[in-house]
Protein backbone atom coordinates (compact mmCIF):
# COMPACT_ATOMS: atom_id res chain seq x y z
CA UNK A 1 0.00 0.00 0.00
CA UNK A 2 1.12 3.51 -1.13
CA UNK A 3 0.73 6.20 0.93
CA UNK A 4 0.71 9.65 -0.74
CA UNK A 5 0.44 13.03 0.92
CA UNK A 6 1.02 15.64 -2.45
CA UNK A 7 -2.28 16.76 -4.01
CA UNK A 8 -0.21 17.01 -7.61
CA UNK A 9 1.49 12.86 -7.09
CA UNK A 10 -2.34 11.53 -6.56
CA UNK A 11 -3.53 13.45 -9.36
CA UNK A 12 -0.85 12.47 -11.51
CA UNK A 13 -0.69 9.28 -10.44
CA UNK A 14 -4.77 8.96 -10.86
CA UNK A 15 -4.47 10.37 -14.36
CA UNK A 16 -2.16 7.43 -15.36
CA UNK A 17 -4.35 4.75 -13.95
CA UNK A 18 -7.47 5.80 -15.84
CA UNK A 19 -5.06 6.41 -19.20
CA UNK A 20 -4.41 2.65 -18.75
CA UNK A 21 -8.10 1.91 -18.66
CA UNK A 22 -7.87 1.37 -14.83
CA UNK A 23 -10.85 1.47 -12.93
CA UNK A 24 -10.63 3.26 -9.64
CA UNK A 25 -13.01 2.26 -6.87
CA UNK A 26 -12.48 5.61 -4.13
CA UNK A 27 -13.63 5.13 -0.64
CA UNK A 28 -13.39 9.16 0.99
CA UNK A 29 -13.29 8.71 5.13
CA UNK A 30 -12.26 11.15 8.08
CA UNK A 31 -10.33 8.17 9.06
CA UNK A 32 -10.35 6.25 12.80
CA UNK A 33 -11.45 3.59 10.66
CA UNK A 34 -14.17 0.83 11.59
CA UNK A 35 -16.05 -2.07 10.72
CA UNK A 36 -18.29 0.16 8.96
CA UNK A 37 -15.48 1.48 6.93
CA UNK A 38 -14.02 -1.73 6.49
CA UNK A 39 -17.02 -3.30 4.66
CA UNK A 40 -17.28 0.51 1.98
CA UNK A 41 -13.39 -1.06 1.36
CA UNK A 42 -13.88 -4.50 0.66
CA UNK A 43 -16.86 -3.78 -1.69
CA UNK A 44 -14.91 -0.94 -3.30
CA UNK A 45 -12.27 -3.63 -3.95
CA UNK A 46 -14.86 -5.79 -6.04
CA UNK A 47 -15.62 -2.71 -7.90
CA UNK A 48 -12.43 -1.44 -9.34
CA UNK A 49 -9.20 -2.56 -10.23
CA UNK A 50 -7.40 -0.09 -7.98
CA UNK A 51 -9.11 0.77 -4.15
CA UNK A 52 -8.04 3.98 -2.84
CA UNK A 53 -8.95 5.26 0.22
CA UNK A 54 -8.61 8.75 1.89
CA UNK A 55 -8.05 9.95 5.21
CA UNK A 56 -8.21 13.82 5.76
CA UNK A 57 -9.85 15.21 8.75
CA UNK A 58 -11.82 18.30 6.67
CA UNK A 59 -11.72 21.20 9.29
CA UNK A 60 -14.26 23.13 6.72
CA UNK A 61 -17.10 20.72 7.47
CA UNK A 62 -17.18 21.38 11.61
CA UNK A 63 -18.41 24.69 13.05
CA UNK A 64 -17.35 26.44 16.02
CA UNK A 65 -17.74 25.01 19.23
CA UNK A 66 -17.75 21.66 17.43
CA UNK A 67 -15.19 18.41 17.66
CA UNK A 68 -12.14 19.21 14.89
CA UNK A 69 -9.81 19.42 17.72
CA UNK A 70 -10.84 16.50 19.69
CA UNK A 71 -11.98 14.22 16.57
CA UNK A 72 -10.12 10.24 16.99
CA UNK A 73 -7.23 9.87 14.71
CA UNK A 74 -5.45 6.43 15.00
CA UNK A 75 -3.17 6.34 11.83
CA UNK A 76 -1.19 3.65 12.95
CA UNK A 77 -4.01 1.47 13.33
CA UNK A 78 -6.26 2.82 9.76
CA UNK A 79 -3.24 2.22 7.49
CA UNK A 80 -3.37 -2.01 9.15
CA UNK A 81 -7.50 -1.81 8.78
CA UNK A 82 -6.39 -0.26 4.97
CA UNK A 83 -3.83 -2.72 4.22
CA UNK A 84 -6.18 -5.79 5.10
CA UNK A 85 -8.72 -4.34 2.84
CA UNK A 86 -6.57 -4.34 0.03
CA UNK A 87 -6.04 -0.79 -0.40
CA UNK A 88 -3.74 -0.02 -3.13
CA UNK A 89 -2.97 3.65 -2.23
CA UNK A 90 -4.22 5.59 0.73
CA UNK A 91 -4.54 9.73 0.26
CA UNK A 92 -3.48 11.48 3.45
CA UNK A 93 -2.77 15.22 2.98
CA UNK A 94 -2.51 17.99 5.31
CA UNK A 95 -5.46 20.68 5.85
CA UNK A 96 -2.35 23.27 4.47
CA UNK A 97 -2.32 21.38 1.36
CA UNK A 98 -6.02 21.32 0.66
CA UNK A 99 -6.85 24.72 1.42
CA UNK A 100 -4.00 26.50 0.78
CA UNK A 101 -3.16 30.26 1.72
CA UNK A 102 -5.48 32.46 -0.04
CA UNK A 103 -8.40 29.35 -1.06
CA UNK A 104 -12.11 31.03 -1.55
CA UNK A 105 -13.73 28.25 -3.48
CA UNK A 106 -17.04 26.45 -1.97
CA UNK A 107 -19.67 24.17 -3.59
CA UNK A 108 -23.07 24.60 -2.26
CA UNK A 109 -26.05 21.71 -2.75
CA UNK A 110 -29.03 24.35 -1.71
CA UNK A 111 -32.30 22.60 -0.79
CA UNK A 112 -31.43 18.92 0.64
CA UNK A 113 -28.64 20.98 2.58
CA UNK A 114 -31.05 22.76 4.91
CA UNK A 115 -33.24 20.31 6.83
CA UNK A 116 -32.08 17.93 9.40
CA UNK A 117 -27.93 18.32 10.06
CA UNK A 118 -28.05 20.90 7.86
CA UNK A 119 -30.57 23.04 10.64
CA UNK A 120 -28.15 22.27 12.99
CA UNK A 121 -25.11 22.60 11.74
CA UNK A 122 -24.94 25.93 9.09
CA UNK A 123 -22.24 25.46 6.81
CA UNK A 124 -21.64 22.28 7.38
CA UNK A 125 -22.83 20.19 4.10
CA UNK A 126 -21.04 23.04 2.13
CA UNK A 127 -18.06 21.95 3.52
CA UNK A 128 -18.58 18.30 2.79
CA UNK A 129 -19.58 19.20 -0.64
CA UNK A 130 -16.73 21.36 -1.38
CA UNK A 131 -14.54 18.66 -0.21
CA UNK A 132 -15.72 16.07 -2.11
CA UNK A 133 -15.61 17.94 -5.42
CA UNK A 134 -11.70 18.21 -4.46
CA UNK A 135 -11.26 14.82 -3.69
CA UNK A 136 -13.32 13.83 -6.55
CA UNK A 137 -10.72 15.87 -8.86
CA UNK A 138 -7.41 14.59 -7.47
CA UNK A 139 -8.11 11.34 -7.40
CA UNK A 140 -10.44 10.70 -10.26
CA UNK A 141 -12.46 7.67 -9.32
CA UNK A 142 -14.82 5.97 -11.41
CA UNK A 143 -16.78 4.47 -8.17
CA UNK A 144 -17.58 6.29 -4.71
CA UNK A 145 -18.23 4.58 -2.41
CA UNK A 146 -20.37 6.10 1.14
CA UNK A 147 -22.13 4.99 3.67
CA UNK A 148 -25.59 5.21 4.79
CA UNK A 149 -25.24 6.22 8.32
CA UNK A 150 -24.66 9.58 6.89
CA UNK A 151 -27.86 9.38 4.98
CA UNK A 152 -28.41 13.20 4.35
CA UNK A 153 -24.60 13.41 3.33
CA UNK A 154 -25.12 10.78 0.74
CA UNK A 155 -28.23 12.68 -0.77
CA UNK A 156 -26.23 15.86 -1.44
CA UNK A 157 -23.38 14.32 -2.47
CA UNK A 158 -25.81 12.31 -4.82
CA UNK A 159 -27.54 15.75 -5.82
CA UNK A 160 -24.02 17.60 -5.83
CA UNK A 161 -22.73 14.91 -8.82
CA UNK A 162 -25.59 14.58 -10.53
CA UNK A 163 -26.14 19.08 -10.90
CA UNK A 164 -22.24 18.92 -11.46
CA UNK A 165 -22.12 16.10 -13.90
CA UNK A 166 -19.83 14.64 -12.24
CA UNK A 167 -18.15 11.03 -14.07
CA UNK A 168 -18.82 9.05 -10.43
CA UNK A 169 -21.01 6.57 -10.02
CA UNK A 170 -22.46 7.17 -6.47
CA UNK A 171 -22.45 3.57 -4.43
CA UNK A 172 -24.51 3.69 -0.67
CA UNK A 173 -23.87 1.31 1.24
CA UNK A 174 -25.96 0.00 4.53
CA UNK A 175 -25.26 0.66 7.92
CA UNK A 176 -23.11 -1.68 10.21
CA UNK A 177 -23.70 -2.27 13.41
CA UNK A 178 -22.56 -3.16 16.42
CA UNK A 179 -23.95 -6.50 17.90
CA UNK A 180 -26.64 -4.64 20.52
CA UNK A 181 -27.70 -2.21 17.01
CA UNK A 182 -25.84 0.76 17.75
CA UNK A 183 -25.18 2.16 14.24
CA UNK A 184 -20.74 1.77 13.89
CA UNK A 185 -19.67 5.35 13.96
CA UNK A 186 -15.49 6.84 14.89
CA UNK A 187 -17.85 9.67 17.28
CA UNK A 188 -18.89 6.11 19.49
CA UNK A 189 -14.94 5.99 21.30
CA UNK A 190 -16.35 9.59 23.00
CA UNK A 191 -18.78 7.30 24.61
CA UNK A 192 -18.60 6.07 28.55
CA UNK A 193 -19.60 3.06 29.05
CA UNK A 194 -22.94 4.90 31.09
CA UNK A 195 -23.33 6.66 28.05
CA UNK A 196 -23.02 3.87 25.41
CA UNK A 197 -25.71 1.94 27.06
CA UNK A 198 -27.95 5.06 26.68
CA UNK A 199 -26.92 5.46 23.18
CA UNK A 200 -29.07 2.42 22.13
CA UNK A 201 -32.36 3.88 22.62
CA UNK A 202 -31.60 5.15 19.08
CA UNK A 203 -32.08 1.72 17.67
CA UNK A 204 -34.82 0.73 20.19
CA UNK A 205 -36.74 3.98 18.90
CA UNK A 206 -35.77 2.85 15.15
CA UNK A 207 -37.50 -0.57 15.90
CA UNK A 208 -40.23 0.94 17.36
CA UNK A 209 -40.77 3.21 14.66
CA UNK A 210 -40.65 -0.02 11.81
CA UNK A 211 -42.88 -2.33 13.90
CA UNK A 212 -45.25 0.35 14.30
CA UNK A 213 -44.95 0.63 10.36
CA UNK A 214 -44.97 -2.75 9.64
CA UNK A 215 -48.08 -3.28 11.50
CA UNK A 216 -50.12 -0.47 9.53
CA UNK A 217 -49.08 2.87 10.80
CA UNK A 218 -48.93 5.26 8.03
CA UNK A 219 -49.46 8.72 10.68
CA UNK A 220 -46.17 10.42 10.95
CA UNK A 221 -47.69 12.66 13.88
CA UNK A 222 -48.23 8.98 15.62
CA UNK A 223 -44.96 7.46 14.49
CA UNK A 224 -43.05 10.87 15.32
CA UNK A 225 -44.93 10.63 18.83
CA UNK A 226 -43.84 7.33 19.46
CA UNK A 227 -40.51 7.27 18.21
CA UNK A 228 -39.66 10.19 20.14
CA UNK A 229 -41.13 8.85 23.79
CA UNK A 230 -38.83 6.12 23.23
CA UNK A 231 -35.73 8.31 23.16
CA UNK A 232 -37.15 10.46 26.38
CA UNK A 233 -37.12 7.53 28.15
CA UNK A 234 -33.60 8.36 28.62
CA UNK A 235 -32.90 11.14 30.44
CA UNK A 236 -29.56 11.87 29.53
CA UNK A 237 -30.12 12.00 25.89
CA UNK A 238 -31.02 15.39 24.24
CA UNK A 239 -33.03 15.13 20.96
CA UNK A 240 -31.35 17.39 18.49
CA UNK A 241 -34.50 16.44 16.00
CA UNK A 242 -36.06 13.01 15.34
CA UNK A 243 -38.17 13.72 11.64
CA UNK A 244 -40.02 11.59 8.93
CA UNK A 245 -38.84 12.41 5.44
CA UNK A 246 -39.45 11.56 2.31
CA UNK A 247 -36.17 9.48 1.26
CA UNK A 248 -35.22 11.20 -2.33
CA UNK A 249 -35.95 15.29 -1.73
CA UNK A 250 -35.83 15.19 2.52
CA UNK A 251 -39.27 16.51 2.31
CA UNK A 252 -41.70 17.11 4.76
CA UNK A 253 -43.96 14.43 5.35
CA UNK A 254 -47.42 13.77 6.75
CA UNK A 255 -48.15 10.35 5.57
CA UNK A 256 -44.81 7.72 5.87
CA UNK A 257 -44.76 5.42 2.83
CA UNK A 258 -41.98 2.66 1.88
CA UNK A 259 -39.01 4.59 1.04
CA UNK A 260 -39.93 7.01 3.88
CA UNK A 261 -36.89 8.00 6.29
CA UNK A 262 -36.73 8.41 9.56
CA UNK A 263 -33.61 10.44 10.60
CA UNK A 264 -32.12 11.28 14.59
CA UNK A 265 -29.86 13.07 16.00
CA UNK A 266 -29.30 13.62 19.55
CA UNK A 267 -26.10 14.25 22.49
CA UNK A 268 -25.51 12.46 25.06
CA UNK A 269 -23.49 14.03 26.99
CA UNK A 270 -21.02 16.29 25.06
CA UNK A 271 -21.34 13.63 21.98
CA UNK A 272 -23.66 13.97 19.35
CA UNK A 273 -24.74 10.79 17.33
CA UNK A 274 -27.21 10.18 14.18
CA UNK A 275 -28.71 7.30 12.92
CA UNK A 276 -31.22 6.86 10.54
CA UNK A 277 -33.69 4.18 8.67
CA UNK A 278 -35.81 3.61 5.59
CA UNK A 279 -39.32 2.34 6.31
CA UNK A 280 -40.28 -0.58 4.13
CA UNK A 281 -36.57 -1.73 3.67
CA UNK A 282 -34.40 -4.22 5.20
CA UNK A 283 -32.81 -2.95 8.57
Amino acid sequence: MKIIKSIKEMQSLALSFRRGGKRIAFVPTMGFLHDGHASLLREGRCLGDLLMLSIFVNPIQFGQNEDLDRYPRDMERDCSIAAECGVDILFNPDAEEMYPQGFQTGVTVREISLPLCGASRPGHFDGVATVVTKLFNIVQPDVALFGCKDYQQLAVIRRMTADLSLPVEIVGMPIIREADGLAMSSRNAYLSPTERKSALCLFRAITRARNLYAAGERSVEVLLDETKAVIELEPSVRIEYVEFRDGTTLKDLKVADNGTLLALAVKIGQTRLIDNTVLGEEL
